[in-house]
């Protein structure tokens, strides 16, 4: 699913630089060599990178 319009980027591309970049979706976009146009698309980005981090946090926990 593409979560960014503006600068195409997919819901995979942002879940994997999300475990690379602690940032917000800001320095998360950077380390994808974009950056935010519109800004429609920031809140659901924040939304999956805490998803991936919980997600990264709980297999930690596990392992």
């Amino acid at each position: 699913m593409i979560i960014c319009v503006c600068n195409v980027i997919r819901e995979n591309e942002l879940r994997h630089a999300a475990r690379l970049n602690p940032g917000d979706a800001h320095a998360v976009y950077s380390c994808l060599g974009k950056q935010p146009q519109c800004g429609q698309c920031l809140e659901e980005a924040e939304d999956i990178l805490l998803e991936e981090r919980d997600m990264a946090g709980q297999e930690t926990l596990a392992a």
